[in-house]
């Protein structure tokens, strides 16, 4: 990821409501969550959640599909690894230790929801 990629991406989750999107959709897995749904899950109006979605996927941070009559977004995990890279990667000077324990902390854990 780019400088620019991620400036992109921090911009769109700048906005509390695409930042709730993206956890629920981080949350859901590969499957993803229809628009519809997530609309009711973050209690905002169908056409302001699909104008924040959008910018989600105009950064490259969602990914829409259409499911017969719903369109269903997910999370691009790999664009999220590489904007944890790309913040990571000038880390501590090269002093690794330093670093190491948010590295090495699980990112799923078992359990725990979102933070709502």
């Amino acid at each position: 990821m780019d400088e620019r990629q991620a400036l992109t991406a921090f911009g769109a989750l700048s906005q509390e409501t695409r930042l709730r999107l993206l956890r629920l959709l981080v949350v859901a897995g590969p499957e993803g969550i229809a628009a519809g749904s997530l609309a009711g899950q973050v209690e905002v109006s169908p056409s302001n959640v699909s104008f924040h979605l959008k910018e989600l996927e105009r950064s490259g941070l969602v990914t829409a599909r259409r499911d017969a009559r719903s369109i269903v977004y997910s999370a691009e995990y790999d664009a999220l690894s590489g904007l944890i890279r790309f913040l990571m990667e000038d880390c501590c000077l090269g002093r690794p230790e330093i670093c190491a324990p948010a590295l090495a902390a699980p990112c799923c854990q078992p359990g725990e929801g979102t933070r709502q």
